[in-house]
């Protein structure tokens, strides 16, 4: 383990960034509930793999990957329905406890984050003790294990974890940061997905160092000027990025998979409905509208695309959001039945507090609270917002299926995992 005592006093660029990272969380959450399966391989889904215990990993399952081929790696894998509100509920106990050993905490999902401790040395100790006792706290309190990176930047601290797992504390120190992580594939970096990952191994490049080795001119010629300096930057050990406390989403989406099986056209269309129900009732929860709607799709050779439309006025009419997705999934609809559909997903962006609406003129049956749209029957109003606000209470006191679209009927809408609040 990369460890160093700086002393009493906190130097400058001292490794005072945690990232605090739950191990197999889901998998973790039904392992403390049910003893029995402790020590034993447990997978959480149905149909697919929602997490993995990490004596499932050892038999090479993953995250997303089918329950069908989940058990011909590993055919005494032990297979239990995921409990949301078991997780959301250890996820509030965990950032309690982070949020009471700072108040600077960066929440990324349910079950991690960043931790800014640099102030805290004179109450509090070193990163390290204070790491040290936060682990231990959550494994007494909420009985889970948690992998602690320290760093100097947030880049540096989420990989030191990542490496830590399971139920480990790795620090780096800023004078061993090239020595930790030079030697580590490039995959480690953020921003190298499959795509960039074989055309940086396809061009000799394997490891960060290789990366540095190569500099920042030659990157960028490689995978153009964005990505080339990031990467670079990375490899270098530079993130100014600050840990943020309460910095809301720049986008909120949600996807599902389908499967390999044949689907109609009306089965891809009710997926996409009700992910727009969902997403518009998060919307209008945490006060915000959107103004770009983003149709993500995936193929059956597991390509993946993307199509966009822009509203002209911002939004957090379920309606309004819905006919845009239509529009873009009839645009997709030729490429799907050619190629086929994996996963269909959609993504709200531009987002906005709802009070940054401006009426628009003129004032009326179009404004704000209204949805006006022509169609080959011609022009569609009706009051979204009274119908939405109205659909939104009923579900939030009798729960999500009280209410459903005709379409929707004996289907499955997915699965809706827990989330930070948006």
């Amino acid at each position: 383990m990369f460890v160093q005592d700086r002393g009493s006093e906190r130097p400058p660029g001292d490794a005072t960034i945690l990232h605090a990272d739950l191990d197999a969380f889901y998998a973790s959450v039904e392992q403390r509930d049910n003893p029995s399966l402790r020590g034993r391989p447990v997978i959480v889904g149905g149909g697919v793999v929602l997490a993995a215990s990490y004596e499932a990993k050892a038999f090479g399952i993953r995250t997303a990957i089918g329950e069908q081929e989940a058990r011909r790696l590993c055919p005494q894998a032990i297979v239990v329905p995921p409990r949301f509100e078991a997780y959301t509920e250890a996820s509030r106990a965990v950032f309690e406890i982070f949020r009471d050993t700072t108040p600077l905490v960066e929440g990324i999902s349910i079950d991690e984050a960043f931790l800014d401790v640099g102030g805290l040395r004179r109450i509090a100790g070193s990163p390290v003790e204070i790491a040290t006792r936060l682990r231990a706290r959550i494994h007494s309190d909420v009985g889970l294990a948690i992998t602690v990176g320290v760093a100097r930047t947030k880049f540096l601290a989420k990989v030191a974890s990542a490496v830590g797992k399971p139920d480990g504390l790795l620090v780096v120190p800023p004078d061993g940061e090239i020595e930790f992580l030079h030697p580590l594939p490039v995959e480690r970096l953020w921003g190298v997905g499959k795509v960039t990952s074989a055309k940086l191994h396809g061009s000799g490049i394997h490891t960060v160092g290789d990366i540095a080795d190569l500099g920042e001119s030659m990157m960028t010629a490689l995978l153009g000027p964005a990505a080339g300096r990031h990467l670079f930057a990375l490899s270098m050990a530079r993130d100014p990025r600050p840990v943020h406390v309460g910095r809301r989403r720049r986008s909120i989406g949600s996807q599902r998979a389908l499967g390999r099986r044949p689907k109609t056209e009306a089965d891809i269309e009710a997926s996409i409905v009700a992910i727009t129900d969902r997403l518009g009732k998060r919307l209008r929860t945490a006060n915000r509208v959107c103004r770009t709607v983003v149709l993500r799709l995936r193929f059956d050779d597991f390509t993946r695309a993307s199509r966009s439309h822009t509203l002209s006025e911002a939004t957090a009419s379920t309606e309004v959001i819905l006919l845009a997705a239509r529009r873009l999934l009839s645009d997709a609809m030729p490429q799907l039945t050619d190629r086929g559909c994996t996963l269909i997903g959609l993504s709200l962006t531009n987002l906005d507090n709802d009070d940054a609406i401006q009426l628009a003129l003129p004032f009326g049956d179009t404004a704000a609270g209204s949805f006006r749209e022509e169609s080959s029957g011609g022009a569609v109003t009706m009051d979204t917002a009274a119908l939405d606000d109205a659909m939104d209470d009923l579900r939030n006191r009798f729960g999500a299926s009280v209410l459903t679209r005709a379409v929707l009927l004996n289907r499955s809408e997915g699965m809706e995992v827990p989330k930070l609040p948006d």
